[in-house]
């Protein structure tokens, strides 16, 4: 059943909280603490999605919960998405779009943008999807450099040490890290300065791993040329000042969001419940907290 479609959850989990011995959660919400501490026969937490910082996993184990994810199954759509949404960015596609059907085109032509093929593009935090965002970019003739806690062996990109060595060496910024403590306001003002008023970033990661209102005080004032955002830090609420910009490229949380990679998730998410039930153990376990 779902929690928050029972007419009463708090009573369903005074009465019956013992009983449960597997949760499947959205990485958006996970599974709290206090929620946590209603389920006492609680197994395993099988989250649907990559993420699952919203889960505490370091204390989830030291109840001895274990937690899962759905990985690779939604990596290629996710890196699918952050590609074009730099090249929609860069070219102004989407704000090209609007142009048109508000009659802009017969009055004038639209400006001029921004070149991807041969730019330099850094991929901040360098796992499963932002290797595959790598990958992608080759196809343009990118200059791709990465930023991770550690050296990602068999990349033939140049590794820089902070994201702000990453943004001062970059044309464009994607971010793919996962979020988490370890990763709020990684995208400082300082980043966004460091990219500069020709950069453009793209977030297909989380909210949380971009200074919200750095960004917005950035975007306003002309301090980047644009965003492409995919994640915010109060979902579904977006800053006035960004919905209000043409510079801003706005998606609804749907890097993942095809029926292929929806349906694989699920899935995945059923096997994990399944070997749990069956085995004690989970299929894709997470290999533990991100730093």
């Amino acid at each position: 059943m779902r929690l928050h479609e029972l007419p009463d959850p708090q009573r369903f989990l005074r009465d019956h909280g013992g009983e449960v011995t597997v949760a499947v959660a959205s990485a958006r919400f996970g599974v709290g603490n206090a929620l946590m501490d209603a389920l006492p026969g609680l197994g395993a937490i099988v989250h649907f999605g990559v993420g699952h910082e919203t889960t505490d996993v370091v204390r989830a184990r030291a109840r001895g919960i274990d937690v899962s994810n759905t990985p690779d199954v939604l990596t290629d759509c996710v890196a699918d998405l952050a590609v074009g949404a730099l090249i929609d960015v860069m070219r102004r596609m989407s704000a090209a779009d609007r142009y048109v059907r508000a009659g802009g085109w017969s009055t004038a032509p639209f400006p001029l943008a921004a070149r991807v093929s041969g730019k330099r593009v850094g991929v901040l935090g360098l796992g499963r999807i932002g290797r595959a965002v790598a990958r992608r970019l080759e196809g343009f003739g990118v200059e791709v450099a990465y930023c991770s806690r550690l050296p990602v062996p068999g990349v033939p990109y140049r590794r820089l040490p902070t994201a702000l060595a990453l943004a001062e060496a970059c044309d464009a910024l994607v971010v793919t890290v996962a979020g988490g403590a370890g990763t709020e306001g990684l995208v400082s003002a300082a980043v966004l300065d460091a990219l500069g008023p020709e950069g453009h970033l793209v977030n297909v990661a989380r909210g949380s791993v971009v200074d919200e209102p750095a960004l917005v005080a950035a975007v306003e004032e002309g301090r980047i040329a644009g965003a492409a955002l995919d994640v915010f830090a109060d979902e579904p609420n977006v800053p006035r000042a960004l919905l209000d910009s043409d510079r801003v490229v706005l998606l609804p949380h749907i890097a993942s969001a095809t029926r292929e990679t929806r349906e694989a998730m699920a899935d995945l998410v059923l096997r994990n419940v399944e070997r749990f039930m069956t085995e004690g153990v989970l299929l894709t376990p997470v290999p533990g907290p991100t730093h």
